[in-house]
């Protein structure tokens, strides 16, 4: 636990939360008043004992439950960063799922301008693989430029995708059916991913894939895959894969598409600092 990180973060973050923002007032005993929420007005909201929050700030509270730290960081209106250093500070890794819920259906604008600026094929889904922005190296890929709306959707069910995504069953299905359940078993309420989950089990072909359990498989960063690009013809793709800081679960796919037959490595397996 980072004690002296961990005070300076609650601290600062409590002293922008006005009292009159829960209905509750400021003290008015005498003598010098810190700006914001109290220590004792943390418990009360939190609904914790007396002191509960206090040891937490300090430090003094070992392997404190995800449950008040959740409580806290929705009390003191925190952002995904807030929440990410919140755990990195406490117990010394990332948090395991998002604070706000909307997080994973939102990207910042400027992505927009870097997805854009690409040569090679990208584009950007949110946490239930709605597309969110593309380039036109994406586009292209589709006859008509026609692109899913779901690309989770596309690559599972969709007649075209077995055409364009090559050797579909061999190299695409076995791989993109455990993302879906991994991204089930992450957002088990999510109803986009749900509804393609029914959909996919009443497909003869991936159904029962799916419900065997498949590979041990969550993202494809650093595949190499065929595809038959409308525009270019039939090909391999080297897939990329990245998240933005800001929406935990939305994800930057790169693909890197070289034409031809045969498979083939752009450069070295592995990237070290030298």
């Amino acid at each position: 636990m980072d004690k002296g990180a961990l005070q300076g973060l609650l601290r600062e973050r409590r002293a922008l939360i006005a009292p009159e923002e829960y209905g509750l007032t400021r003290p008015s005993r005498q003598g010098r008043r810190a700006p914001g929420l109290t220590q004792a007005q943390m418990d009360q909201l939190l609904h914790r004992a007396y002191g509960t929050y206090n040891r937490l700030e300090t430090g003094s509270y070992p392997n404190p439950p995800e449950e008040l730290l959740r409580d806290v960081a929705r009390i003191l209106a925190f952002n995904e960063h807030d929440w990410t250093l919140l755990w990195l500070y406490t117990l010394h890794r990332d948090p395991p799922t998002c604070l706000h819920p909307r997080s994973g259906t939102e990207v910042r604008g400027a992505w927009q301008d870097v997805v854009e600026g690409m040569s090679h094929v990208a584009y950007i889904t949110d946490q239930s693989w709605r597309l969110v922005t593309y380039n036109r190296a994406f586009a292209d890929i589709f006859p008509g430029r026609r692109v899913p709306s779901n690309t989770m959707r596309w690559m599972l069910l969709e007649p075209e995708a077995r055409e364009i995504l090559m050797g579909w069953s061999e190299y695409w299905l076995p791989m993109v059916l455990p993302q879906l359940r991994a991204g089930i078993a992450a957002l088990p309420g999510d109803e986009t991913l749900l509804a393609i989950e029914k959909d996919v089990l009443a497909d003869p072909e991936a159904g029962p894939l799916y419900e065997s359990g498949g590979h041990s498989y969550i993202h494809p960063d650093g595949d190499e895959r065929p595809l038959n690009h409308t525009l270019l013809g039939p090909g391999w793709v080297s897939l990329c894969t990245a998240e933005p800081l800001s929406s935990p679960r939305a994800r930057l796919m790169i693909m890197v598409f070289r034409p031809g037959k045969e498979r083939r490595h752009a450069g070295p397996s592995i990237l070290r600092a030298t």
